[in-house]
Formats: structure tokens, C-alpha cells, sequence
């Protein structure tokens, strides 16, 4: 009898934009307009990557640690 393969989780380094957007929690659209501009891109064929630590940093460089007024 074959010994059964364990599949190990691989840690991702890169997302297509649905899965970039899942990430941060927003939607396709919102990721289109407020933060696909300033990420980079890595292109392959007609596949588009977003860098893992690009999405981190990102979040890191747009966290406001003031709070908004509520009016």
C-alpha cells in the first residue's frame, strides 16, 4: 500500500488583485481605484502579481493612528 503524502501549507508571496483585495479587506473595486496605483506589479504572461510585502507596507504606510471626527 502507497504511504500517503502530506501536503504542507506554502506560505503565498504574491496575489492576483481578488485575492490582494481579500486581503486587505476591501473590495475589487475600492483596491482598483485607492490602492492598485501605488503598488508594483509583477507581470507574467497576461497575469498580474501583487508582492505580498508590497500589500504590507502599504497598509503599514497608510495607517493613521489619529481619530477621524465623527460629525
Amino acid at each position: 500500500m502507497p504511504k500517503a503524502r502530506v501536503r504542507h501549507e506554502v506560505p503565498r508571496l504574491s496575489f492576483n488583485q481578488q485575492e490582494a483585495a481579500e486581503a486587505l479587506g476591501i473590495s475589487v473595486n475600492h483596491f482598483e481605484r485607492h490602492v492598485k496605483p501605488d503598488l508594483p506589479v509583477v507581470y507574467s504572461g497576461s497575469l498580474r502579481l501583487y508582492p505580498r510585502a508590497a500589500l504590507e507596507r502599504w497598509l503599514a504606510e497608510n495607517t493613521s493612528h489619529r481619530r477621524r471626527g465623527v460629525a
